[in-house]
């Protein structure tokens, strides 16, 4: 009986938040004294697969049907039953990401397992009680959940766990669930890529966001012009969406997408609460907003009052100068 992690692949390489959740994978499958297998879908280089023994993945299989490079809930969820079940895997991991919560709903289903989203911390493990902490009420509270049927499957918040890197390598083995077209039946006609400069912004480890303080999308390129020194994402509050100054794929919001960078940096964004639930996960929240009573200053680890016509040019100096 192993441990059995699910990572996604992003231009070849690993996800950070499948690297994330093949450490906690593993260090699971040390509390309850078994190894860790990963299971791969879609386009990944072996290599990178390979690596994952850093973070204490012993073996790898992989799934490298060229359909599965395009994702499709059902195919990726009898790929995964299937490496489940050559594992005799008990516990399912995966990253709490938007693929990782839609699949992880399917196999509970299939396999009549207890599921639980947002868990920000390794289990507490006594006998067969098996209890993690998750978070709730858009992150602003913890609720700790037992997990009681015999397949337990868990998505791990972004951020909320450390890459480990304790070196080794994983072995790769070929997979195959002998996919039939019935299984793709549902796939989306058109991909649409929530990707600014190369960086997808539920993943980005830095995300600039700017707000109706910007008073116009002709001013946008203060956002994309620091973003492009940092090498960040960029994103928006729902109103500027809602006013086509921006797509609505950069809306980040209780309403839009949740992000969990390591920095995000609001500009111009009064932080109305529905704004906050959806990126309150972020390590470090800087504001900057020449009104000192806008309610983000309260959530903010830095602020900055002034006009982010003055302030932004400025910083945006400051990050070139780093790579100097």
């Amino acid at each position: 009986m192993s441990v059995l992690v699910f990572v996604e692949g992003l231009n070849g390489e690993i996800k950070k938040s499948s690297l994330e959740a093949a450490s906690y994978g593993s260090q699971v499958a040390k509390q309850l004294g078994t190894s860790a297998t990963a299971v791969a879908i879609g386009e990944v280089h072996e290599d990178a697969l390979a690596r994952l023994g850093e973070q204490g993945i012993s073996k790898v299989l992989y799934d490298a049907d060229e359909r599965l490079n395009q994702f499709v809930a059902d195919a990726y969820v009898k790929v995964i039953a299937k490496a489940a079940q050559q594992e005799s895997a008990k516990v399912l991991v995966f990253s709490n990401t938007n693929i990782g919560a839609a699949v992880g709903s399917k196999l509970a289903v299939r396999l009549n397992g207890s599921l639980a989203t947002n868990v920000t911390a390794l289990p507490t493990i006594n006998g067969s009680n098996f209890v993690v902490t998750r978070g709730v009420f858009s992150g602003k509270a913890f609720a700790d959940v037992e997990l009681t049927a015999d397949v337990k499957i868990i998505a791990v918040k972004k951020n909320s766990i450390e890459v480990a890197h304790e070196g080794g390598s994983a072995s790769v083995e070929k997979l195959s669930a002998d996919l039939t077209e019935a299984d793709f039946a549902a796939a989306p006609k058109e991909t649409v890529m929530q990707e600014t400069d190369g960086v997808l912004l539920p993943e980005a480890e830095v995300v600039v966001s700017g707000g109706r303080g910007l008073k116009g999308p002709e001013n946008w390129h203060l956002v994309e012009d620091l973003a492009k020194a940092l090498g960040a994402a960029t994103a928006c509050s729902k109103p500027v969406s809602d006013m086509d100054w921006r797509p609505h794929h950069e809306h980040v919001g209780q309403t839009g997408i949740t992000v969990s960078p390591n920095l995000y940096i609001a500009i111009g964004i009064s932080g109305a609460i529905q704004h906050l639930a959806g990126v309150n996960s972020s390590k470090v929240i800087v504001v900057i907003n020449k009104d000192p009573e806008a309610p983000f200053f309260k959530a903010a680890d830095y602020g900055i009052v002034g006009d982010a016509f003055d302030v932004v040019p400025k910083l945006i100096e400051a990050a070139k100068a780093l790579d100097k």
